[in-house]
């Protein structure tokens, strides 16, 4: 049977969703991409915010309709709007037959089995405090040469404007020698990249180990042969220590490249959000990055519109910003997310101001992007190649500074011929606000 499955939100769903198919390749499902072809359609879902839910909705109606004008036997919903909304999906869309929460993908094989076998509405959720321990290797959707290996599930932080801890249960760590072995089998097949990620990758160990082991895990990873690249994402700035700081210093392999979501900087704001941060220590970890590693590359997000966010905590957080100079910065506009405390806080925002703030930050940001990729202007860079330019001899890459599908990319001008996951050296020609223009410096290396 002819398998389609559309993974929505996350690079940590994304890595659900590869579990996923590694447990359906497992059982003889080959894959298609086209919709009206598939005998069985599986959507792992998101509703982080209102756009990521409004888009899994749309998805799943559209797929449903496939049931009417397709081959589709067969609708399972899993992920995060499963988890939260199961009642209402089966309650409006009858053409779901199946749905699994977040902690119970590892089912997906008994759950479209029951349903292709007639079972109406198949359920499958379990308490969120385990970790499904899969038999299968996962099946990569990134190209082959990089890939997400999601170290930990859950959230202890409980931030006023997050539904994640409701969603995905509370921090639970995956022990180091599972992981080892993930990260093994992935460079076995040929992954050069490593990107760590979970809700929060710094507080990694705490519950298994009683201490933040990230720096032990990365040292682990960094032996393994293969792996060329380690990339570190959601990193909550007063979790970061000397020792994870020193590790990235020390080890050759760890891309200087942080992310480090802030969300705002008006102590007010950041006190209503439930963050554990001020302005001022902010701005000290920023520094010691910056000291400790002056090439470090930092990425942080932000939300825009809060409740209660006045003019004067938005002109705050543009000041921040400016003084910053964060390379790589994306903001959102706050999202009411119901069961969560911001939902209900009396001075909501009005959307469109929501929008003008988050706007302005990013017209800001723009101009901070652009004066950083001028700076790049003559410089050596090693690159990550991920693919050719159609009808040109140029291909487009990633350096360290760059995680895939969040931030800028390199065109390189070769007459080489080069395949996707090769590392060259290129030397920096041009810039725009957010990529760089360059050209092969040497023979690359595989």
């Amino acid at each position: 049977m002819k398998l389609l499955c559309i993974s929505l939100g996350c690079d940590k769903n994304l890595v659900d969703t590869e579990m996923m198919l590694g447990l359906l390749n497992k059982d003889g499902y080959t894959f298609t991409d086209d919709e009206y072809e598939a005998d069985v359609i599986v959507i792992n879902t998101c509703c982080f915010i209102g756009d990521a839910k409004e888009e899994s909705v749309n998805t799943i109606l559209e797929m449903a309709r496939r049931k009417e004008d397709g081959n589709c036997k067969a609708l399972i919903v899993t992920g995060c709007l499963a988890q939260r909304y199961k009642q209402e999906i089966i309650d409006e869309i009858p053409e779901v037959d199946g749905i699994l929460g977040t902690s119970t993908y590892d089912e997906i094989s008994r759950v479209l089995s029951e349903a292709l076998g007639g079972k109406e509405h198949v359920q499958c959720f379990h308490e969120l405090d385990g970790l499904p321990e899969l038999k299968t290797d996962r099946v990569l959707t990134t190209g082959g040469h990089y890939a997400f290996l999601k170290i930990a599930e859950g959230c202890d932080k409980h931030c006023t404007y997050c539904i994640i801890p409701t969603l995905r249960g509370n921090y639970r760590s995956i022990p180091m020698e599972r992981l080892i072995k993930e990260a093994e089998g992935l460079a076995e097949k040929g992954v050069k990249e490593l990107i760590l990620v979970a809700q929060e990758t710094t507080l990694y160990g705490v519950d298994l180990y009683g201490k933040k082991a990230l720096p032990e895990l990365l040292k682990k990873l960094c032996r393994i042969p293969g792996i060329q690249w380690i990339r570190i994402q959601y990193c909550y700035p007063e979790e970061i220590t000397d020792e994870l700081i020193e590790t990235i210093k020390e080890e050759e392999k760890i891309c200087h490249y942080l992310d480090l979501p802030i969300q705002h900087a008006s102590d007010r704001i950041l006190k209503r959000m439930g963050r554990r941060t001020t302005k001022a220590q902010l701005r000290e970890i920023v520094e010691r990055l910056r000291r400790e590693i002056p090439d470090m590359a930092l990425r942080t997000t932000l939300i825009s519109g809060f409740p209660g966010e006045t003019e004067k905590d938005h002109e705050e957080l543009m000041e921040f910003v400016d003084e910053m100079e964060f390379e790589r910065l994306g903001v959102f506009a706050y999202s009411a997310e119901e069961d969560t405390p911001a939902a209900e806080f009396p001075d909501q925002v009005p959307e469109e101001v929501k929008v003008e703030r988050r706007d302005a930050i990013m017209e800001l940001q723009q101009e901070i992007s652009y004066d950083h990729s001028q700076s790049m202007t003559g410089k050596i860079l090693e690159v990550m190649i991920e693919g050719k330019v159609a009808d040109e001899s140029a291909y487009v890459g990633r350096t360290y500074m760059d995680g895939p599908g969040v931030d800028g990319m390199i065109f390189v001008q070769t007459g080489e011929e080069l395949m996707s996951g090769d590392f060259a050296r290129v030397r920096v020609t041009g810039a725009m606000e957010y990529d760089l223009i360059g050209e092969l410096e040497n023979e690359f290396t595989e």
